[in-house]
């Protein structure tokens, strides 16, 4: 089930209503069964393996708990293993037999891996990471196992953010299932605000510069430097409106039930460099490599060539977890040689930027910054959204070229694409500079709140786009 369905605007208002309507100790089993119907309505069988990570990671983190020594370390590996064991085959099994036939035949081996024919699960990434933090915080005794079979299954069940995320921590979570949230009229309005929002992003933005994305990225032989370039960079704002947009509605929909769930975005594009820009993006990931990978490998607290290792590493393995393709492991090479490079580079930019003056002019210092990390990023985006590595340097190629003119089929989807993007600056924008202003679509007066939903909702009516597009991240 995709949020942006009529299927789960009739799901939501029914699983709401009947959650406000039964007594607390009933709340959480009416949750896990929606989560699972939820979930089932992709492939069902599916819902096995999640089953399967379930009960090895709730048994885990029993007996990691209550065992001593070495033995609590044994069952942590084995929990571990088991979850990537099972990343491995459904998401990366094909990629290895193929790279591993690629190379047996160019050393003569003639060896090779057999390929199985099977889908990789929705979200299958998102769950098992949130899993894994769990066995993990309980073995490092940040939290206490859970002996609740169903309070767990719901922790990695609980359908708002079960598909893509935020990839939540059991510290911030679990004690929430066993909380009385009462119906609150101010609360609810705020989650179906942030909801509302969330499918303005999603059908209006993402789905609309979808169109012109789609139709560049997968006919590159018929495209252009300039068109390369526009592409690419509403791929930048599709891609940060889908996803953030679904994150929108997934703290939405938990909010309106008395769930807080992590923020996952907080206006990436007006960072100021890479390392900032990921502090912004995708938080809940960004924090979970930095606290279990980057830490776990010593983070900063080493050697310099070992740091920079290190931050090369997360990133190289966060460009893998995306997908088993050479594109997405490049995506990440980029970003984790984007942070080398600035921490190797910047005593030289400081003296640079002395020597020009431009920080004495902090408003163009700062559009500067912010410009060239966009610029950064949206190369970077280039192998992230390119079919096949050959495309992406295709596409770079053109770029690099910039001859002919952009092209639009019509002019009305460029108008489109660009009303939409205009809508999100200066709705974002209005959030990062102008946060003390007047506020419409949280004014203090109903009417006005009333209008702005309205028009919001008429503009989502009139130039959304409704083909059942799915999420992006929901392959990941």
């Amino acid at each position: 089930m995709i949020f942006n369905s009529i299927q789960f605007v009739i799901f939501f208002i029914v699983v709401t209503s009947v959650y406000f309507s039964l007594p607390h100790k009933y709340r959480w089993l009416l949750l896990l069964l929606s989560s699972c119907y939820f979930y089932m309505a992709f492939v069902p069988i599916y819902i096995l393996i999640l089953g399967f990570t379930i009960v090895v990671d709730y048994f885990a983190g029993i007996l990691i708990e209550d065992a001593k020594g070495k033995r609590r370390k044994l069952y942590l590996v084995m929990s571990l293993v088991a979850n990537v064991g099972v990343l491995a085959v459904f998401k990366y099994w094909n990629f290895i037999a193929e790279n591993f036939g690629f190379l047996s035949t160019s050393l003569g081996w003639g060896a090779s891996l057999p390929y199985l024919s099977i889908l990789l699960p929705i979200g299958l990434s998102f769950h098992t990471f949130q899993a894994m933090s769990y066995t993990i915080e309980v073995y490092r005794g940040h939290q206490q196992a859970e002996r609740h079979f169903g309070i767990y299954s719901l922790y990695v069940m609980f359908y708002p953010q079960l598909v893509a995320g935020p990839i939540e921590r059991p510290q911030n979570l679990l004690h929430q299932f066993r909380e009385n949230h009462p119906f609150d009229f101010e609360r609810v309005s705020e989650g179906l605000r942030e909801m509302l929002w969330g499918f303005v992003k999603k059908l209006v933005i993402a789905d609309r510069l979808s169109l012109y994305v789609d139709a560049v990225y997968n006919n590159p032989d018929q495209h252009n430097g300039p068109t390369f370039i526009l592409a690419t960079v509403f791929f930048a704002i599709q891609i940060y409106c889908d996803f953030s947009g679904y994150s929108n509605i997934a703290i939405g929909a938990a909010k309106v039930m008395g769930f807080k769930l992590m923020t996952n975005f907080n206006r990436p594009y007006f960072a100021r460099n890479i390392s900032e820009f990921w502090k912004r993006w995708h938080i809940s990931l960004s924090t979970w490599f930095k606290d279990y990978l980057y830490i776990s490998l010593g983070g900063n607290k080493v050697s310099i060539p070992r740091w920079y290792f290190n931050l090369f590493f997360v990133f190289l393995i966060s460009g893998l977890w995306h997908g088993a393709n050479w594109t997405f492991i490049i995506w990440g090479a980029l970003n984790g040689f984007y942070l080398v490079f600035a921490l190797v580079t910047q005593n030289l930019r400081n003296k640079m930027n002395k020597l020009t003056g431009l920080t004495r002019v902090p408003f163009i210092y700062k559009t500067v910054q912010i410009l060239l990390t966009f610029i950064l990023t949206c190369f970077a985006w280039i192998f992230f959204r390119a079919n096949s590595l050959q495309d992406a340097t295709f596409i770079i190629k053109k770029m690099a070229g910039f001859k002919g003119p952009v092209w639009y089929e019509n002019p009305s989807m460029l108008l489109y694409s660009f009303g939409a993007v205009l809508l999100l600056f200066i709705a974002e924008s209005k959030q990062e500079y102008f946060r003390g202003s007047i506020s419409l679509i949280n004014n203090k007066h109903w009417l006005v709140r009333m209008a702005v939903y309205s028009i919001l909702i008429i503009i989502i009516l009139l130039v959304g786009v409704f083909d059942g597009g799915q999420f992006i991240y929901f392959q990941f």
